[in-house]
Protein backbone atom coordinates (compact mmCIF):
# COMPACT_ATOMS: atom_id res chain seq x y z
CA UNK A 1 0.00 0.00 0.00
CA UNK A 2 2.83 2.39 0.75
CA UNK A 3 4.48 1.72 -2.64
CA UNK A 4 2.09 3.91 -4.57
CA UNK A 5 4.17 7.08 -4.13
CA UNK A 6 7.48 5.60 -5.45
CA UNK A 7 5.52 3.96 -8.27
CA UNK A 8 3.92 7.32 -9.14
CA UNK A 9 7.35 9.03 -9.13
CA UNK A 10 8.85 6.28 -11.32
CA UNK A 11 5.92 6.48 -13.76
CA UNK A 12 6.23 10.29 -13.95
CA UNK A 13 9.95 10.04 -14.69
CA UNK A 14 9.30 7.41 -17.36
CA UNK A 15 6.62 9.55 -19.02
CA UNK A 16 8.88 12.60 -19.11
CA UNK A 17 11.79 10.53 -20.40
CA UNK A 18 9.67 9.18 -23.26
CA UNK A 19 8.40 12.66 -24.12
CA UNK A 20 11.88 14.14 -24.35
CA UNK A 21 12.97 14.36 -27.98
CA UNK A 22 16.33 12.89 -28.78
CA UNK A 23 18.02 14.30 -31.83
CA UNK A 24 20.96 13.09 -33.82
CA UNK A 25 23.55 15.67 -34.85
CA UNK A 26 22.80 17.26 -38.21
CA UNK A 27 26.35 16.80 -39.46
CA UNK A 28 29.27 14.63 -38.45
CA UNK A 29 31.88 16.26 -36.22
CA UNK A 30 34.47 18.32 -38.03
CA UNK A 31 37.28 15.91 -37.18
CA UNK A 32 35.57 13.23 -39.35
CA UNK A 33 35.13 15.51 -42.37
CA UNK A 34 37.23 14.57 -45.42
CA UNK A 35 40.13 16.86 -46.17
CA UNK A 36 40.81 18.29 -49.59
CA UNK A 37 43.66 15.82 -50.08
CA UNK A 38 41.58 12.66 -49.62
CA UNK A 39 38.20 13.93 -50.84
CA UNK A 40 36.63 12.14 -53.81
CA UNK A 41 36.43 14.49 -56.79
CA UNK A 42 33.02 15.28 -58.25
CA UNK A 43 32.50 13.64 -61.67
CA UNK A 44 31.70 17.00 -63.24
CA UNK A 45 35.04 18.35 -62.03
CA UNK A 46 36.93 15.71 -64.00
CA UNK A 47 35.14 16.59 -67.25
CA UNK A 48 34.72 20.36 -67.54
CA UNK A 49 32.76 20.09 -70.81
CA UNK A 50 29.31 18.58 -70.36
CA UNK A 51 27.96 16.08 -72.83
CA UNK A 52 26.03 17.97 -75.50
CA UNK A 53 22.28 17.56 -75.22
CA UNK A 54 22.05 14.75 -72.62
CA UNK A 55 18.25 15.03 -72.58
CA UNK A 56 18.00 14.21 -76.29
CA UNK A 57 20.28 11.21 -75.83
CA UNK A 58 18.14 10.02 -72.91
CA UNK A 59 14.98 10.35 -75.03
CA UNK A 60 16.55 8.31 -77.83
CA UNK A 61 17.40 5.53 -75.37
CA UNK A 62 13.91 5.67 -73.85
CA UNK A 63 12.35 5.42 -77.31
CA UNK A 64 14.56 2.46 -78.16
CA UNK A 65 13.50 0.69 -74.94
CA UNK A 66 9.82 1.43 -75.58
CA UNK A 67 10.16 0.23 -79.17
CA UNK A 68 11.77 -3.03 -78.04
CA UNK A 69 8.96 -3.51 -75.52
CA UNK A 70 6.29 -2.96 -78.17
CA UNK A 71 8.08 -5.16 -80.66
CA UNK A 72 8.27 -8.12 -78.26
CA UNK A 73 4.87 -7.60 -76.62
CA UNK A 74 2.31 -10.42 -76.65
CA UNK A 75 -0.55 -8.24 -77.92
CA UNK A 76 -0.98 -5.60 -80.61
CA UNK A 77 -2.10 -2.68 -78.41
CA UNK A 78 -5.53 -2.45 -80.01
CA UNK A 79 -4.12 -2.51 -83.51
CA UNK A 80 -1.80 0.47 -82.93
CA UNK A 81 1.47 -1.41 -82.45
CA UNK A 82 2.66 -1.18 -86.06
CA UNK A 83 1.90 2.55 -86.25
CA UNK A 84 3.63 3.12 -82.91
CA UNK A 85 6.72 1.22 -84.09
CA UNK A 86 6.88 3.35 -87.25
CA UNK A 87 6.37 6.55 -85.25
CA UNK A 88 9.10 5.51 -82.80
CA UNK A 89 11.50 4.81 -85.67
CA UNK A 90 10.77 8.21 -87.18
CA UNK A 91 11.18 9.98 -83.84
CA UNK A 92 14.54 8.28 -83.24
CA UNK A 93 15.65 9.20 -86.77
CA UNK A 94 14.65 12.84 -86.29
CA UNK A 95 16.44 13.08 -82.93
CA UNK A 96 19.60 11.57 -84.40
CA UNK A 97 19.43 14.17 -87.19
CA UNK A 98 19.15 16.89 -84.52
CA UNK A 99 22.32 15.65 -82.85
CA UNK A 100 24.10 15.35 -86.20
CA UNK A 101 23.05 18.87 -87.19
CA UNK A 102 24.45 20.22 -83.91
CA UNK A 103 27.87 18.64 -84.61
CA UNK A 104 28.13 20.19 -88.07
Amino acid sequence: MKLWFPALVAMTILVFALMTPFRAPAAPPAHNAPTAANAVPHPAAANPLPEPHPEIREVIEALRRARAHMEHAAHDFGGHRVDALHASDEAIRQLQLCLKYDRD
